[in-house]
């Protein structure tokens, strides 16, 4: 990536010698596709993103072509030469499809798609694009959202096409659109909120005349569906700058359409009476939550960090001595993020992972100094269910203070709750929680047929069991016995 403070040549040099290399590397597929089109009369070139990431030296085998071929023709030209072919995004001009080629010593796989030269517009009224199509590659680049996503490799003579000065921006690391913004943004309101995704992806900067769009048609983001603004968020969330994107939508009022809740939290002191804000907090909880990633980017564990304590503005209190209060804004909190995820069409099992980990954030902070009896970490354990690991990650990451002895002291006592955790897990096999006895045993012992009884039953002796942790056989069924007779 070009670095900012660089002089202009210097790194315009570096992203050419960049692109080349990724040029060459993925040849294999390229030119031999784009002979297939050229013996059929068509012209193909490679385009948008995909340009911009050789010129970044981050290339990947996922290839965005242009062509000026119609999908009916391109269809013909590409089914002889993939592995396979899928035709979903035909009513928008774009043919997908894989295919297998040697590159080196190694057989790679690439996702290849193809997009016949088009423009499109937004109905005022509509959440669909009216899809038209181009005749030639300039036409196609206009509508392209951003400068840096307008710039075309023609294939396979590899000639540069940069008609709105991609390559300077990309060299500046500015986000700037090829016509006006405000002409860009009607045409797709969801490039305001990708302006704010690729700043965040690429460290860039957007400009003035694009953050003034932004700020200026915002509400336009209302007609954009719920899937496309979800999915636009995810991209931002799992970025390598989430809070730069999301500083982004907050400060161009994006946020207050589409998720109003982040924005909300702006003016809350929180109950520590730091100088920071609640909004502030819970974007550093993002920050130090992402440190703590072991395997990559985690979207439950960063929506968890970022919507932990969204309940505070509903649940402040300002007590009689003065302080600032929250109480139970975890649990309003839960309830909170399981509607802004449900309108924003997340998935049941995402909504149920995120609005329990924000329930459960607060937890640890009932331990103390480490009070808890063995009970109490086995329900801890328990509530967290598969979520434990995430449930920690996201409890250190609460921890904000500047203060660095108070912070030393909970991240030493949370080493002691994860201590005692893996003690008991070894000794009780904790993951898999079960009482002594299973329900057919409840019924054996008790002399009851399968009903309601057993329910209950079960439940007493999983309390049982995280009271007092495993028993034996015959103590589990005497206490079993001993509690059934208090029953009648």
């Amino acid at each position: 990536m070009p670095n900012a403070n660089e002089e202009h040549p210097i790194a315009l040099s570096r992203a050419q010698q960049r692109a080349v290399s990724e040029l060459l590397r993925v040849s294999p597929v390229a030119d031999e596709l784009a002979r297939r089109f050229q013996d059929a009369g068509f012209r193909l070139a490679l385009v948008g993103g995909s340009v911009r990431d050789a010129l970044l030296g981050r290339l990947g085998n996922d290839l965005d072509f242009t062509t000026d071929a119609r999908p009916e023709d391109v269809l013909k030209i590409v089914r002889p030469w993939a592995d396979s072919v899928w035709d979903v995004g035909i009513a928008f001009g774009t043919v997908g499809s894989q295919k297998s080629a040697r590159v080196g010593d190694a057989v790679q796989n690439f996702q290849v798609e193809i997009t016949t030269y088009r423009s499109e517009a937004y109905d005022r009224t509509s959440r669909k694009p009216e899809v038209s199509y181009g005749d030639s590659i300039e036409q196609d680049l206009v509508r392209r959202d951003f400068t840096v996503n307008a710039m075309a490799v023609a294939l396979p003579e590899k000639e540069f096409i940069d008609p709105y000065g991609g390559l300077d921006d990309l060299a500046a690391r500015t986000l700037r659109t090829p016509g006006t913004p405000e002409e860009s943004f009607s045409d797709d309101p969801l490039r305001m909120m990708r302006a704010a995704r690729f700043a965040a992806q690429l460290d860039f900067e957007v400009a003035p005349e694009v953050l003034d769009a932004m700020k200026g048609m915002a509400d336009r983001i209302e007609i954009v569906s719920a899937e496309r603004v979800r999915d636009e968020l995810n991209k931002l969330l799992l970025s390598t700058h989430p809070r730069k994107g999301l500083g982004l939508l907050v400060g161009t009022g994006l946020a207050e359409r589409m998720l109003p809740e982040l924005p909300a939290l702006k003016l809350e002191s929180d109950e520590h009476h730091r100088h920071k804000d609640v909004y502030e907090h819970s974007l550093t909880v993002l920050d130090q939550a992402i440190d703590l990633e072991e395997d990559g980017p985690d979207l439950t564990l960063r929506l968890a960090a970022l919507l932990h304590d969204i309940g505070k503005p509903r649940t402040r209190r300002f007590e009689p001595d003065g302080r600032v209060s929250f109480h139970h804004h975890e649990v309003v909190g839960a309830k909170m993020t399981k509607k802004r995820m449900t309108a924003l069409k997340y998935s049941n099992e995402l909504i149920k992972d995120v609005s329990r980990l924000v329930e459960l954030h607060l937890r640890f902070h009932g331990y103390g100094a480490g009070e808890w009896t063995d009970s109490a970490v086995r329900r801890y354990v328990r509530d967290a269910g598969p979520l434990l690991s995430r449930l920690h990650k996201l409890t250190r990451s609460d921890c904000t203070t500047r203060n660095k002895r108070k912070a030393a002291a909970l991240s030493r006592t949370y080493d002691g709750l994860e201590e005692r955790i893996a003690q008991l897990q070894q000794q009780e096999e904790l993951d898999a929680i079960r009482p002594d006895l299973d329900g057919n045993q409840i019924q054996e012992a008790l002399g009851i047929r399968p009903g309601p009884a057993v329910g209950r039953a079960y439940a007493f002796l999983l309390d049982l069991r995280l009271e007092n942790g495993p028993l034996e056989h015959g103590a589990a069924v005497a206490a079993l016995k001993e509690w059934w007779a208090g029953q009648e």
